[in-house]
């Protein structure tokens, strides 16, 4: 709900702050005062369309601003998540948008920067704003569904959730064999090419690491004079005449003959030994790697020839051998498929098929399901525009299906399918008796139009995920008994939403858990709107003025007081009988 409202240089509005209240908070004042733009202002915090013309004359820009306090299950806390902002942990929600005297906007989410199509994805979530000719949600056919399923609880919607898996699945087949089954040219093409490039990998007859191995042997072809002339010095000095192995040789000899005299002379003739086997093991390893060095310059240049070609593979299929290996073993997966196409292609045919009447079956259920609820919901919908002195009135909801060529047999034609099933709801209205059922987004009598909208939005106030919906002169064109009742009305809402109503009727006035008064005050230079929450005696005032005009006697006061205790009696009833 929305906890504070803070408005800077807006129109007429220098800066006002608002601190709204759980239940139904009545917003009253002379036309002119700045009510609506009050409204307009939160339709912009919401991502409404801004301008210039908005800010007020002489500033730099408009403000505003508005916290929001979370229930843990609202929507807005997931959706937050998925816009890339951090949902807040002590559901604590800041909107805030300014719109320069340029036209420019700058938006933020809880201090975060964002674009003003991520304030317009948030909003609808956390207030919905209702108007004679202003509406959200119920009014948009596209969301009459989604009612309607929550209307239905439970029961559809485990039906709902086999429909949904099936549905998943039939679409993934679906999309795969149109894939596979389209433009026959551009799949022979490509059947081509994977043939030439894997016999290209195949006729290279690559083995694995042999770059690696062929790099090593390349060195040693390059610098095979330098490495024998090391080799061959290295072990001449160790097994020439009067070489290393021949002193190391005597040393041991000499040692060997005194070892036993001295324990110390064991050890150091023991060291010598190994040392003298290690040389000798070393020169037999320097000679053998020796006689092995060739200078071959055929098998030189067939190594830079090798490499060159596998650098060319390389270049064309993958960084290494193993991974141009790799890619020849998909693309010999992808040849099989394509050379098996036909035979593939009419399997996943059948399983489309199947798969369609088993979605059809399922779709069936859904709507079965959807229809029974729609009885039942347009039933409770009449009953409560009956007590809005909408006695006449018929209301429906259809449930339809729209014919699609490309669709899925259902009964006996074929229908439009999406992943919320096969069915196409409407809510329909017939306000007088005798004129047909007609649409209720294109009924046209503001009075009618406000009933039939409080009307759902007292059958389904507990399934509305917005937690605070705003109505703005909801009472133009109704009076009387009509009046009284779309006041108590708006208090049983008010019971399961935070509801912000703008009204001219002390009918509706009186019903207020917090009633502001909004007043527009002129000086010789400048006008501003102010908000004044209401006491009870300033309450009693401005009931008296509602009431009489310009003129305020004490018997209108009188009359604004027993309005206000029986209000008070009503709501006390109302909340008994829950």
């Amino acid at each position: 709900m929305i906890v504070e409202l803070t408005i800077k240089n807006v129109a007429v509005i220098k800066e006002v702050t608002i601190r709204f209240q759980r239940g139904l908070n009545i917003l009253t004042g002379e036309t002119g005062a700045g009510k609506s733009i009050l409204i307009d202002s939160i339709g912009l915090l919401l991502g409404g369309r801004g301008s210039a013309e908005y800010v007020r004359y002489g500033e730099k820009k408009a403000e505003i601003e508005a916290l929001f306090e979370l229930d843990d299950e609202q929507p807005a806390l997931e959706l937050l998540g998925g816009l890339g902002i951090e949902p807040p942990e002590d559901r604590i929600l800041i909107l805030k948008r300014e719109v320069s005297a340029q036209g420019r906007s700058i938006c933020r989410v809880n201090g975060q920067l964002v674009t003003l199509a991520t304030l317009r994805e948030i909003g609808p979530w956390l207030v919905n704003i209702h108007g004679q000719h202003q509406h959200q949600s119920l009014m948009m056919t596209d969301r009459h569904l989604d009612w309607l399923d929550a209307f239905a609880g439970e029961e559809l919607k485990s039906v709902y959730e086999e429909y949904r898996q099936v549905y998943r699945r039939y679409r993934i087949a679906k999309q795969e064999w149109e894939r596979f089954a389209k433009n026959e040219a551009q799949l022979a093409q490509r059947q081509d090419m994977l043939t030439f490039q894997l016999q290209e990998i195949t006729e290279a007859e690559l083995s694995p690491l042999e770059d690696e191995e062929l790099v090593k042997e390349k060195s040693r072809l390059m610098h095979s004079e330098k490495l024998f002339s090391g080799l061959d010095d290295a072990y001449m000095a160790l097994t020439a005449e009067q070489a290393s192995l021949d002193w190391v040789g005597l040393a041991l000899s000499h040692l060997e003959s005194i070892a036993e005299l001295d324990e110390p002379l064991r050890e150091m003739f023991a060291q010598t030994e190994s040392a003298f086997y290690q040389l000798e093991e070393t020169a037999r390893s320097l000679r053998d790697y020796r006689d092995q060095i060739e200078f071959d310059p055929n098998r030189l240049n067939q190594i830079e020839n090798r490499l060159v070609e596998i650098q060319r593979l390389k270049r064309k299929y993958g960084v290494d051998v193993e991974e141009i290996l790799e890619y020849a073993a998909q693309i010999e997966d992808e040849l099989d498929t394509l050379l098996n196409r036909e035979e593939r292609l009419t399997m996943m045919e059948r399983k489309v098929t199947d798969l369609a009447k088993d979605l059809a079956l399922e779709a069936l259920e859904l709507s079965t399901q959807r229809r029974k609820a729609a009885d039942l919901l347009a039933q409770q919908i009449e009953n409560q525009l009956q007590d809005l002195q909408m006695d006449k009135a018929k209301f429906a909801v259809d449930v339809r299906q729209q014919v699609d060529p490309q669709g899925i047999d259902f009964v006996d034609q074929k229908v439009k399918v999406t992943s919320t099933g096969a069915d196409f709801v409407e809510f329909m209205i017939a306000a007088n008796p005798g004129e047909p059922l007609r649409p209720v987004a294109k009924v046209a009598s503001g009075g009618e139009l406000s009933r039939i909208m409080l009307g759902m939005k007292a059958t389904l106030a507990e399934l509305e995920p917005t937690e605070t919906l705003i109505f703005d002169e909801i009472d133009t064109g109704v009076s009387g008994r009509a009046a009284q009742a779309i006041a108590e009305k708006l208090v049983a809402v008010s019971r399961h939403k935070q509801v912000l109503c703008i009204t001219h009727l002390p009918q509706m006035a009186c019903m207020a858990d917090a009633h502001f008064s909004i007043m527009k005050e002129t000086t010789e230079d400048q006008t501003q709107t102010k908000v004044t929450y209401l006491e009870d005696e300033q309450q009693v005032a401005e009931l008296a003025r509602l009431l009489g005009g310009v003129e305020v006697t004490e018997t209108t006061r009188e009359h604004a007081r027993e309005m206000m205790r029986m209000a008070r009696e009503n709501k006390r009833k109302q909340v008994i009988l829950m």
